[in-house]
């Protein structure tokens, strides 16, 4: 399936929102900050500098930069600087200047950013992506991070030779509905969508930024358990309501007007341990969406107090169904050791979707401990759940969507190739927002970026249509990532990587 924007088309306002139909075309979002962070910082050294030009004529990315009628050089755009590919190609500036005016080294701060699994190379080629809409040129890793573990250990074995399907032919779509109950075959176009950040836990900013971009790709985001927000309704068609353990901001109307409704049992960042806004985040309007009083801590209670059994699990679903006939149900779960029994039971109790959720994901407010010693990684997860389902002859009834620690495309390939239909993201969006994973979420007013909080001054930071094209841009480099993996396997739609582990191999064993 092709991708093409009509150039002549008209964008339509979307009512009562005072911004435009959210489009489905790259445009450039460049960072909202002044001095962008890269990987180099390039120091010239302006007593020996002649102003010859030639560092700019030789840099293919524009980092060096004399305005017209200017005597001398603008700073350097130190993060577009890639100095290891230049080295390589021969346009290394340091190397063509005559007066050795300039050097060229690592930045500290990029040495500093990020985390095993978040590496500064993940963290700066998402931003790429979300700026540029384009996949990044080699200097910086964008498939693995550094974790030593998961699928930073798992390559693709792509054979040498072999004959390419046409991009331009292939389907990366997914129906999520696969079972005959009469009720909508919903198909989105990436095996893709958003995962639930409530409001409270992140700005409307960054909620609505979600929706507008899931708009444009006919994809899905999630409320959270924080409630449905009224801003949200005109992209209603696109979002999913979450009922979790504590029901906050869970009404009949906005179950009504929600094409799926997700039951969140647990989480796999924090499985066991349920939720907790902290005071300072629960503001007087995330109070009453929550029905509760500003300041206080709201805690979410793990489990389902009214769910004890497969059979309570499917009162639950009933009663969905009954409320809207037209609804698709996703059970969320977290990842037991008995996790392809729960997934089958789900299944069984009426769930069109059931939704893994590994450890790893979460936000910073997810503690650390949970995160690396609770939940089964999703890697592990995916092949005992699908082996399972296709033991229990009922695969291809069932939608098996997955979440916790997908951070790449690349990462989304793999999990299909592992045995899912589809992944669920969260801290790729909000990288591509522009997170740096200080993991200070929940503290204080919250996000010093403006993504993760709901104080006023602080949501001020980022602006929607930004926060749109950012997500769009990063969606269309991730297809293009997919589409070129399927094409090195002559496959021409994605349900053909589905379980097929013989393309997959650990780097520690042959």
């Amino acid at each position: 399936m092709s991708i093409t924007i009509d150039p002549h088309r008209k964008v339509k306002p979307i009512p009562d929102t005072g911004l435009p139909e959210p489009v489905r075309e790259v445009k450039p979002a460049p960072d909202r900050w002044r001095n962008s962070l890269g990987k180099y910082r390039v120091k010239r050294y302006e007593e020996l500098c002649i102003k010859c030009g030639k560092c700019a004529e030789v840099c293919p990315n524009g980092v060096h930069v004399m305005p017209e009628g200017y005597a001398g050089f603008k700073r350097p755009l130190e993060s577009k600087c890639t100095a290891a590919i230049c080295k390589e190609n021969g346009t290394f500036c340091v190397d063509v200047c005559p007066q050795k005016a300039l050097r060229v080294e690592v930045l500290p701060l990029y040495e500093s950013l990020g985390d095993y699994r978040w590496s500064a190379d993940l963290i700066l080629s998402t931003w790429y992506m979300a700026e540029t809409g384009e996949v990044p040129d080699g200097e910086l890793n964008y498939k693995t991070g550094n974790s030593g573990g998961g699928f930073d250990k798992i390559d693709f074995v792509f054979p040498e030779g072999g004959k390419r399907t046409d991009p331009n032919e292939i389907n990366t779509s997914i129906p999520l509905n696969r079972r005959e109950d009469g009720r909508p075959k919903i198909t989105i176009d990436l095996p893709i969508y958003g995962g639930g950040m409530s409001f409270g836990s992140v700005s409307p900013v960054t909620i609505l930024s979600k929706a507008r971009a899931a708009t444009a790709w006919n994809l899905f985001t999630c409320t959270g358990e924080g409630g449905y927000i009224e801003r949200l309704v005109p992209y209603k068609d696109h979002v999913i309501t979450q009922v979790a353990t504590g029901l906050f901001g869970v009404r009949e109307e906005t179950i009504r007007r929600a094409p799926i409704v997700e039951f969140k049992y647990a989480q796999g960042a924090k499985p066991g341990l349920g939720g907790h806004l902290l005071g300072d985040k629960n503001t007087p309007a995330v109070a009453a969406m929550r029905g509760a009083m500003p300041g206080t801590s709201l805690f979410s209670p793990f489990p389902f107090h009214s769910v004890y059994s497969i059979e309570d699990h499917k009162k639950h679903i009933d009663w969905i169904r009954h409320v809207n006939p037209n609804a698709l149900v996703s059970a969320k779960v977290s990842t037991p050791v008995d996790v392809d029994m729960v997934a089958v039971g789900s299944f069984f109790a009426g769930a069109n979707i059931v939704h893994l959720d590994g450890s790893y994901g979460g936000t910073g407010a997810a503690p650390e401990i949970a995160k690396k010693n609770i939940a089964m990684p999703i890697e592990y997860a995916i092949p005992k759940v699908s082996r399972f389902l296709v033991e229990e002859g009922i695969r291809d009834q069932v939608t098996l969507i997955v979440s916790g620690g997908v951070r790449t495309a690349y990462d989304v390939a793999k999990a299909i190739a592992l045995g899912a239909d589809g992944v669920v993201i969260g801290t790729p969006e909000l990288v591509a927002l522009g997170c740096i994973r200080c993991g200070r979420c929940e503290s204080g007013r919250g996000c010093a970026r403006g993504i993760a909080t709901t104080d006023p001054e602080m949501v001020k930071k980022m602006d929607i249509e930004w926060g749109t094209q950012r997500l769009i841009n990063m969606l269309h480099a991730w297809r293009t990532q997919i589409v070129d993996i399927l094409s090195r396997f002559g496959m021409s739609d994605i349900s053909e990587l589905r379980g097929r582990t013989d393309l997959l191999k650990h780097q520690d064993y042959e």
